[in-house]
């Protein structure tokens, strides 16, 4: 009895030690420190308690526990690649990433089984939709359209699952390998046509600089020769007009000498000299020249210009 008492004494002792370990070790579960951007969703006896912020909170042991843990904070999903058929039936391989973040834990806990998972889903079966809607060619220009369509759906349903859909970008658009080769040839020849128009654009502004320099210099040279055949009319109209006002002074002078007393018999005594001289020049050989007959009367010429002899005017009176 003694021996079988020992026994079960040692029975109770390990049974109530296990229990105080299992106690004290309950204890510090029911001690939680939640982090910055955290929420600890507590239910009490399976059902939905209370969400437990940053900061210390003690839970009741055997009574309270944390079912579900989320993290506050924007995290990126990547969506896994896919296969989408545009509106001209090409078939492109398609992935991307979500940004999206946690903003009411109850919801994100009991409103749906896995909201990551469900949102994968949702934004594969979007991007299909929205590609289906599309030809190739736009599927690589309307990037933006696309993502703007599964942020939208995504957000629709994430009030309901309680996380928000910051955004929405794709990664990859890969067509097949047929239509990628394709898709160079054109790039190649669009790139070539644009060789070709920028050069044919070139060597068309390099002739229009060509002959408007020609036309500018042609221009100037025509302004030149304009402005030195009205620099010469104006030196010879210069000339002219000097000429002129010398010839008129010296008729003035010319008259004032001989309306003065002496001035006509100065007159006469210099165009006879100079009346000699057109004489001796008629003695050279070959010379013929048709004259009056009254060449060689002196007086006569005089007479008839009005230049008569002052002595001879003045024996007359």
């Amino acid at each position: 009895m003694s021996i079988n008492g020992v026994d079960t004494d040692f029975a109770v002792m390990i049974i109530w030690g296990a229990i105080f370990a299992i106690f004290v070790l309950k204890l510090f579960q029911s001690i939680r420190l939640v982090p910055t951007k955290s929420a600890y969703i507590v239910e009490r006896l399976g059902k939905y308690h209370s969400t437990l912020d940053a900061g210390f909170h003690a839970l009741i042991p055997f009574i309270d526990k944390v079912a579900y843990i989320h993290d506050l904070k924007e995290e990126t999903i990547d969506v896994p690649p896919q296969e989408c058929f545009s509106s001209d039936e090409v078939n492109v391989e398609v992935d991307g990433v979500i940004y999206i973040s946690v903003t009411d834990p109850v919801k994100a806990s009991y409103g749906i089984t896995d909201y990551r998972y469900a949102a994968i889903q949702l934004a594969q079966t979007t991007t299909r939709s929205v590609i289906g809607t599309l030809d190739l060619d736009r599927t690589f220009e309307e990037r933006d359209l696309i993502s703007a369509k599964v942020v939208e759906v995504l957000d629709e349903a994430g009030s309901m699952w309680g996380m928000r859909v910051h955004r929405y970008e794709i990664k990859n658009i890969t067509p097949p390998e047929t239509v990628k080769n394709a898709m160079e040839m054109q790039v190649n020849a669009e790139r070539e046509r644009r060789a070709l128009l920028a050069k044919s654009e070139g060597d068309k502004q390099s002739k229009i600089n060509r002959s408007e320099g020609i036309m500018a210099e042609t221009i100037n040279r025509s302004e030149g020769e304009m402005q030195r055949r009205i620099n010469e009319a104006e030196g010879k109209a210069q000339e002219i007009l000097t000429l002129a006002k010398a010839t008129s002074e010296s008729i003035e002078r010319l008259a004032v000498v001989i309306s003065a007393e002496g001035g006509q018999s100065a007159l006469r005594m210099q165009l006879g000299e100079q009346y000699m001289r057109q004489l001796d020049g008629l003695s050279k050989k070959d010379s013929r020249i048709v004259l009056p007959g009254n060449l060689v009367n002196f007086e006569y010429w005089m007479d008839s210009i009005g230049l008569k002899d002052d002595k001879k005017q003045t024996a007359k009176k």
